[in-house]
């Protein structure tokens, strides 16, 4: 399968080549346009439990897969948020941690499952107590709210994130929550709260916007009835 990521600059979508036989997965309702060589399908992968799974993670009960089946095809790919995409290559020996509503495509050897956090993790990570866990081998492709922008640790470096912007980070990578200020009010009244604080080495996504943010902001502008 060959494939461009187009227009990253503003609203950008996935251009995919595929060859006879050749399939990717993608979250409902990703398929923007299709070569009519290509057939599209609802499919519950992993049967009903990783699926619910799914859900309680922020992601769709179904996937949608899209075969080329009577020949070479193309295939446009877009997520339902406006922001970045990007793929990343698995080699089979991590899985890579995403946040929910963060999957957008897969080739199709890549599996896609939930991992259950830890209470302290669940209530204050802002990611819940699941999210989605993606292994195996091939290509996976992200979405954010914003630009994607990658931060890359080496062993022993350490960096603070707030939890609203976090996209993506390898399994492997050691992280914890705690106060963005050294005092409780100074924390809340800074706006910030409680914030992730990652040990390399490996890289972690993080997204350009916060769509916490944004739901407030844009709540003053929504009338209400009185």
């Amino acid at each position: 399968m060959q494939y461009k990521i187009l227009y990253q600059d503003a609203f950008p979508i996935i251009e995919m080549k595929l060859q006879k036989g050749e399939m990717v997965k993608a979250e409902s309702d990703a398929m923007v346009s299709m070569s009519d060589t290509v057939d599209v399908d609802g499919k519950m992968e992993g049967g009903l439990f990783k699926g619910l799974g799914r859900m309680l993670a922020g992601e769709k009960f179904f996937f949608q897969t899209l075969k080329a089946s009577r020949g070479a095809g193309e295939v446009l790919l877009a997520p339902s948020i406006p922001g970045g995409i990007t793929d990343i290559e698995l080699d089979g020996s991590y899985n890579l941690c995403v946040q929910k509503d963060g999957f957008l495509a897969a080739t199709q050897n890549i599996e896609v499952s939930t991992q259950m956090q830890n209470i302290a993790r669940g209530l204050f990570s802002g990611e819940g107590f699941f999210i989605l866990s993606i292994g195996g081998r091939g290509t996976v492709f992200v979405n954010s709210y914003g630009a994607i922008h990658p931060i890359n640790l080496e062993a022993g470096q350490e960096v603070i994130i707030d939890n609203s912007h976090l996209v993506a980070w390898p399994d492997y990578m050691k992280y914890t929550i705690e106060k963005a200020s050294k005092g409780w009010i100074s924390s809340w009244t800074s706006g910030e709260g409680l914030v992730c604080r990652f040990r390399g080495p490996g890289t972690v996504l993080i997204q350009t916007r916060n769509p916490q943010g944004f739901g407030s902001w844009i709540r003053q502008f929504i009338p209400t009835s009185k």
